[in-house]
């Protein structure tokens, strides 16, 4: 059966939209379902990693994340004392450097994502890679420019890029902590599922939680805020239809900014 000239038009008006949002895999000579993670790549990462993962007190470097974390007065103090911590399995699995922030330590806003990728490990900063991009230009187009200091759940870039396990944001979670005191935001986002778990404890997927006000209050002292949950940029280069559901979940923050009076 011959098409239409009308459906031809059409799909050819559908497929150049997919191309401008950044959707090319439909272009290749055959069909790939990239939904499917190949059990042998996981497994191959996590032999050449298994021997230089070293043992450690998870209690002992927890506590001394929390000494350090606790004796610093500003952000500048806390990078570098996070650079100086060594109690994190990261720190001796590859990693270049901590790569602990970016951004104004005054903010209103905290941003917590997951781990930093490669762009990240070689230039000392968070999100400056494709998702970082991203991430700014959506920031930009939300009026949060200039209006957000940026972190991540742990400070030196896994092996793989896989996904940081909880005892490594266990150990690194005082100094995240830290910052949160340090800056007392007026509101908090949290890039993907891994940031949300840690941050909030919770075991609640990041569909489930996205678009949701949570409130994060640290157990010590009288500091907390309203955190928003969001998909990770990185989802959103690979998933592009998903990029108005985090648009939403950025207006809805700088309404609650202009919410909140000046301090």
């Amino acid at each position: 059966m011959n098409a239409e000239p009308s459906d031809i038009a059409a799909i050819e008006s559908l497929l150049a939209f997919w191309a401008d949002a950044g959707v090319d895999v439909c272009f290749e000579d055959a069909a790939v379902d990239r939904t499917i993670v190949i059990a042998p790549a996981l497994k191959a990462v996590a032999k050449a990693t298994e021997s230089v993962t070293p043992v450690v007190n998870l209690t002992d470097q927890t506590s001394e994340a929390r000494r350090l974390a606790n004796a610093a007065t500003t952000m500048e103090e806390l990078a570098a004392a996070a650079a100086a911590f060594k109690g994190c399995e990261l720190v001796g699995m590859g990693a270049r450097q901590c790569v602990f922030g970016r951004g104004d330590p005054r903010a209103p806003v905290l941003i917590v994502g997951e781990a930093p990728g490669a762009d990240e490990d070689a230039a000392g900063q968070p999100f400056v890679g494709k998702a970082g991009k991203l991430l700014d230009r959506m920031l930009d187009a939300a009026g949060l420019t200039g209006k957000v200091f940026i972190t991540n759940t742990v400070f030196w870039r896994p092996p793989g890029n896989r996904t940081p396990t909880p005892q490594e944001q266990a150990v690194c979670a005082p100094f995240v902590e830290r910052a949160f005191y340090l800056m007392k935001p007026k509101a908090v986002l949290l890039l993907g599922a891994a940031s949300t778990k840690s941050v909030l404890k919770t075991e609640d997927g990041i569909m489930r939680t996205r678009g949701q006000w949570k409130e994060w209050r640290l157990a010590e002292g009288d500091v907390s805020a309203p955190a928003m949950p969001t998909l990770h940029p990185a989802f959103l280069l690979r998933q592009p239809q998903a990029k108005r559901q985090v648009w939403a979940d950025l207006l809805e923050l700088a309404a609650k900014l202009d919410e909140q009076p000046s301090s």
